[in-house]
């Protein structure tokens, strides 16, 4: 197993430099299991997000669901991601406002580590009115 920074996977992702992209694609596709870890999941949606690129809810959702498709690579906890992904699918607006994929995993992540230790989760306490939509949330 290896495992891959951001910057690696949105050379992927975007192919935006043409050198970098092909050596990405060479580590993403070649023989060994690629680990992509929680924090470099949220920095490439954050960045895709973001005001270059400008992805939207719709875009990231297909983003995720594409690298769950790819047979190489696994996710700090498949499980997680994909019940965040679900979380963040289901969302409204609040005021304009949508809970972001990142809130989601957030709450999910905490969910797993609670079971994980047999404790039980009272809630993930947050002042985003938007995040508060996810479940699990509670304003503080």
């Amino acid at each position: 197993m290896i495992a891959i920074d951001t910057n690696v996977l949105l050379r992927y992702l975007l192919d935006d430099d043409k050198t970098q992209a092909v050596k990405a694609e060479k580590i993403i596709k070649g023989k060994e299991i690629v680990l992509i870890i929680d924090v470099v999941l949220v920095e490439t949606i954050w960045t895709l997000k973001g005001k270059k690129y400008q992805l939207n809810k719709t875009d990231l959702i297909a983003v995720i669901q594409a690298l769950f498709k790819e047979p190489n690579i696994r996710f700090e906890k498949g499980q997680v991601v994909w019940q965040a992904l679900n979380d963040y699918r289901k969302a409204k607006p609040v005021n304009g406002k949508l809970a972001d994929f990142s809130d989601a995993l957030i709450v999910n992540k905490a969910k797993f580590i609670a079971n994980e230790k047999s404790e039980v989760l009272k809630g993930v306490y947050t002042f985003d009115n938007a995040a508060q939509q996810l479940p699990g949330t509670k304003a503080p």
